[in-house]
Parts: C-alpha cells; sequence; structure tokens
C-alpha cells in the first residue's frame, strides 16, 4: 500500500485525460460488476469518486476501492489514507505501536513530516469506552486493537498532513460518526428568502391637520404662523423626496388665505391701526 499511485512502478492501464473520457469510464464501470457494490449502476458516483481520488493522486480503480461514502461523508479505508501521506514527498515517516494492557491498552501513530516536529496521536480502550464505540458489535468487537489503530492513525495522519488527505477522514471513523444534527439540521432546513415587506408610513392627510390648526387661531399673526409651519413643511418634504402634490398645496394655501381674511375682517374693528399684509400664497 505505500506505492499507492502506481502499481509495482508501472502506470495504470486507464489514462483518463477529459470529461469525456471520465464519462465513459463511469458508464462502463456502472455496469461491469467489478466495483464496490456502492458504485453498482451509480455511473454519476463513480465520476465524483474518480474526480476526487486524482486530487489525491489516486489511478481511478483504487479511488473506486478506497473512497466510500458513509454517513454523508467521503472518506478513505485507513489502509489508503497511510498509503497516500507515505507516498507524499513531504513524508518523513509513519510509526506505529502499542502500550499497555487492559482498559490502558493504547494505540499510538507518531507522523513525520520533513522539517516539522513529529505529530503524536493516541487512542486507548478508555477512550473507546468514553465514545460508547468499545461494545459496539462489529469491527470494535472483532478486531478491537485493529479499530485502535485506525484511530489513532487518523487523528495523527490528518494533523500531520492536511494538504495531503484534503480534510478526509478514514473510512471506520465515519461509520462510527453518525451525520451530525448541524449538517442534518441544515440540509432538512426550509429557509424563506422573501424579502421583508418595506414599511410604508400611511398618507398624511395635510388639509385635516392644517384645518385642526387653522380652527384654534384666533387672530390673524395665529393663521400667519400657520402659514409659515405649512411653507417649511412642503420644503421639508420637497428636501426628503417626497414632494407634496400640487393639488394638495393649493387647497391648503386657498385654507389659509380664507382664514386669514375671516380673522382680518373679524379683528380690524377693535384694531383700526393693523395692517395686515398678505403674505403671496
Amino acid at each position: 500500500m505505500n506505492q499507492i499511485v502506481t502499481t509495482q512502478g508501472h502506470a495504470p492501464a486507464i489514462q483518463i485525460s477529459n470529461f469525456d473520457q471520465l464519462m465513459r469510464f463511469g458508464q462502463m464501470a456502472a455496469k461491469s460488476g467489478m466495483v464496490p457494490s456502492q458504485y453498482n449502476g451509480k455511473p454519476d458516483a463513480i465520476i465524483i469518486a474518480v474526480q476526487m481520488g486524482s486530487e489525491l493522486g489516486l489511478a481511478p480503480m483504487q479511488a473506486l476501492q478506497n473512497i466510500a461514502v458513509i454517513n454523508g461523508r467521503p472518506s478513505v479505508w485507513g489502509d489508503a489514507l497511510l498509503g497516500l501521506v507515505r507516498a507524499s514527498s513531504v513524508c518523513d515517516d509513519v510509526i506505529e505501536t502499542f502500550e499497555g494492557d487492559g482498559d490502558s491498552l493504547t494505540a499510538i501513530c507518531v507522523a513525520k513530516r520533513k522539517g516539522k516536529s513529529p505529530v503524536e496521536a493516541r487512542f486507548s480502550v478508555s477512550d473507546a469506552k468514553k465514545a460508547n464505540l468499545w461494545d459496539k458489535q462489529g469491527p470494535w468487537k472483532q478486531y478491537p486493537r485493529r479499530m485502535l489503530q485506525m484511530r489513532a492513525r487518523g487523528f495523527a495522519l490528518r494533523d500531520a498532513f492536511p494538504d495531503v488527505l484534503r480534510g478526509l477522514i478514514t473510512a471506520e471513523e465515519a461509520a462510527d460518526t453518525p451525520q451530525d444534527n448541524f449538517r442534518q439540521s441544515v440540509s432538512q432546513q426550509s429557509i424563506d428568502i422573501t424579502p421583508e415587506p418595506k414599511r410604508v408610513p400611511p398618507p398624511v392627510d395635510h388639509r385635516q391637520i392644517i384645518e385642526a390648526k387653522l380652527s384654534k387661531a384666533e387672530t390673524p399673526q395665529d393663521a400667519m404662523k400657520v402659514r409659515g409651519q405649512w411653507i417649511d413643511a412642503v420644503a421639508k418634504s420637497e428636501a426628503a423626496g417626497r414632494p407634496i402634490a400640487e393639488d394638495v398645496q393649493n387647497t391648503v394655501a386657498g385654507m389659509i388665505e380664507e382664514r386669514l381674511d375671516e380673522l382680518a375682517a373679524a379683528y380690524q374693528p377693535e384694531n383700526a391701526d393693523l395692517v395686515l399684509e398678505h403674505a403671496p400664497a
């Protein structure tokens, strides 16, 4: 498995150089009966697996034999993971040992990258029990030492060679890791992307507002103040990009002038000396 990219130093017979060839290979392999059961009759899955394998440096058939999708996550069998790392030019060595016994039995993997400090990972029987793996039916019951070894190997190699493995984990670890709740909730979540409606302020009845103010005016000076407020309101609305309709402006101006005339007529007999100058509407 150390020579993972080629077999006995020879290049693989199948050379895929473009997408059309990859599609033809996927269709042929899906019908061949010579691929793992998860790829039987699934040319699209074969295409993706071969592409993923090419990024790791695996030949097409090696990719199909060593890449598995388990619990919704692509992974690589532990022996292939070790082969990929040892075939890399940045790998100096990978050393695997055991120590202790009973609950203290521990698998140790030391991954040495050229020019870097060694990375050591340990996984013990005690760790397996804490993770509820030790009593799990299947490989953990049949090959407990092997499973401890795979777990320590996966941790060490991923920490020391993340660029070589491209984030893949061992298939042995993936089998023990169900799809997490976060990914499952995100995949099943229905997201409403409808934009929130803009809140449109209710229309302002300027006629009613000015009419209420004019009804409280008792002198021509009071009406003149209302007219000044109205002129300011018109200017501010214009500056804010919400101009008041011209017919409303004309109606309100007429209301103000009419009220001014009424107040002036009522006010002049008692204030003969008052001269009221009407400002233009």
